[in-house]
């Protein structure tokens, strides 16, 4: 049963990352976090995001931006060793509940659209890359806070994406190196690698046939349920008596 609820974890988390260009970790971290507890979870989606990151960049990657990445990755190297530190060091529920928050709050920010004057210029590329860098070691969700760059930016999606997958590669082998890999059984790695190609294909398979718009409001109200169970599965936790 773990084995199947895994493979459908990832595969909805890769197949939305393909259909849309994110999502993965939103999708999929809250419901790892629950089945392989906060640790295990966070990092078997930083090597999950960090494998599609690659395959992703292949195609687009003359199209990064190395002005406004480099600041972005190197703030994220800072800030990876005290997201990992976190996820080490807080109890279970604690951490379950600030994962969940970190979600729901990032969701928040991106469908509302904000545009956060600190996160513009050089100075906004090493904030959005230090919150990225903490998020992602922490909780597994490092996109958010490049998404409010990019859109501060004023980047159209066909520049975000490449450069959103450059991130993803560096922040996720960032975390990996600070976290380690995932202690998974072999039949478990099996069934990961196998979610992961299957999603691919259901994701390139209907892309076009749901609009983009419509397709990354469905990510971000299923990353929202998904960041709002784990904070209720935290505070459950926490309750005296319980």
């Amino acid at each position: 049963m773990t084995e199947i609820l895994l493979a459908s974890i990832v595969l909805l988390g890769a197949g939305v990352q393909w259909l849309t260009g994110m999502g993965f970790a939103l999708v999929s971290v809250p419901a790892l976090v629950l089945l392989l507890g906060p640790a295990q979870g966070v990092i078997l989606a930083n090597c999950a995001a960090g494998a599609i990151s690659v395959v992703g960049l292949a195609g687009g990657w003359r199209r990064v931006r190395p002005a406004a990445m480099v600041p972005l990755c190197l703030a994220a190297a800072c800030t990876v060793p005290a997201g990992a530190w976190m996820t080490r060091r807080l109890p279970h529920p604690v951490l379950l509940l600030t994962m969940g928050a970190l979600v729901t709050a990032a969701v928040l920010l991106v469908l509302r659209g904000a545009r956060v004057p600190a996160l513009g210029g050089g100075k906004g590329a090493v904030t959005a890359g230090a919150l990225g860098g903490f998020m992602n070691a922490a909780a597994g969700v490092g996109g958010p806070p490049v998404s409010l760059y990019a859109l501060n930016a004023g980047w159209t999606v066909r520049e975000f994406v490449p450069n959103a997958q450059f991130y993803g590669v560096a922040v996720n082998a960032f975390s990996i190196a600070a976290n380690g890999t995932p202690r998974l059984a072999g039949v478990q790695w099996a069934a990961v690698c196998v979610a992961m190609a299957t999603g691919a294909v259901i994701g390139h398979a209907i892309a076009a046939r749901i609009p983009e718009r419509r397709a990354r409001h469905l990510v971000l109200l299923l990353a929202l349920a998904g960041g709002g169970t784990t904070m209720a599965k935290g505070l459950w936790g926490l309750w005296p008596g319980r």
